[in-house]
């Protein structure tokens, strides 16, 4: 059993995300309370190179990670990774505030099995102080955080071939996640199957194209005329369907009727217009993310480039900025 996972890194690392279709890297330095985007790169992956939440061809993510170092420029080697939020189980447990962080760590070892339906040898196990428990001034809540071993070491090994030293492991996504925040934490999480991933495919089925540039094709345009009414409109229309039965689960159960607004990420959410349908079928107003609205950009950046990939680059931006604290 390893606390390796979820750390603040000490020194400047670049955010690492690999999803089900791309991989992702981002270099931020900070200024004062500013941020400054130093170099992003997208590079997209072969098809089945990561299945659901595992990478299964290492290789073939190992080097799309060389590519998009090399793309992006950066000169830092060391990196921050995420594991599938569905590879990792998590808890809120309560620990008497007195303790210390090693004197926790020893009592989660004692305790562990308790929480983590492995054998403890087998995973990766890590601990975050959330604060002061809500009903117990004497105690605190603590999130544990578990995954199993393979899940970090693969995405290590694709990390190391691409040429970069993985010095923090955070916990991201690589399905659709609805995430409902109040008061600045999560309250509720459900995963489903269904993305960008989707439609790339049918793409490729539509037009005869290969995974890659049926992939390209959905980016850059291009496509036939037939295009938007018969493959992207539908694709929107069951994103904002996604939406919407997520949103009837988390009411159906929790005490919650309403949510306040819909920030829409991911690299569907560049589509544009997803946002006001999304809005159109919920009744609930929605955005797009963009993590770099009030940060400055190096001179080696596109600003048009960075703002058309920037609601897909959530994780990375997040993950890079683990060396901040942000």
């Amino acid at each position: 059993m390893v606390f390796d996972l979820f750390r603040k890194g000490s020194s400047a690392v670049v955010g690492l995300d690999i999803s089900s279709t791309a991989v992702k890297l981002l270099e931020l330095s900070q200024s004062g309370s500013r941020y400054r985007v130093e170099s992003y790169a997208v590079e997209p992956l072969p098809p089945n190179s990561v299945v659901e939440k595992s990478i299964s061809d290492v290789e073939a993510v190992g080097e799309a990670v060389r590519r998009a170092v090399k793309r992006a420029g950066t000169r830092t080697k060391h990196c921050a990774v995420a594991v599938a939020g569905s590879a990792v189980i998590t808890k809120v447990i309560t620990m008497p505030s007195s303790l210390n962080e090693n004197e926790m760590e020893a009592q989660i070892q004692l305790e562990a099995d308790q929480y983590i339906p492995y054998p403890l040898e087998e995973v990766n196990l890590d601990f975050e102080v959330l604060g002061e428990s809500e009903n117990n001034p004497d105690s605190v809540d603590v999130l544990l955080a578990a995954s199993r071993s393979e899940n970090v070491e693969t995405r290590v090994a694709a990390a190391e071939m691409g040429g970069l030293s993985v010095k923090v492991v955070d916990v991201g996504a690589t399905m659709t996640t609805l995430n409902v925040m109040n008061r600045m934490k999560s309250i509720y999480t459900r995963e489903q199957v269904f993305g960008g991933k989707q439609l790339t495919e049918e793409i490729q089925r539509r037009y005869g194209l290969s995974y890659e540039k049926a992939g390209l094709a959905k980016k850059q345009g291009g496509l036939p005329d037939n295009y938007e009414p018969e493959v992207l409109d539908p694709f929107k229309d069951s994103m904002a369907q996604q939406v919407s039965r997520s949103l009837q689960f988390f009411f159906s159960s929790s005490q919650y009727d309403s949510v306040d607004h819909i920030v829409l990420a991911g690299g569907s959410a560049s589509i544009p217009d997803v946002d006001d349908l999304v809005g159109r079928k919920t009744g609930i107003a929605a955005s797009i993310a963009n993590p770099f609205a009030d940060m400055s950009l190096s001179s080696k950046v596109n600003p048009q480039n960075l703002a058309n990939d920037a609601p897909a680059m959530l994780i990375a931006e997040f993950s890079s900025n683990l060396v901040f604290g942000y």
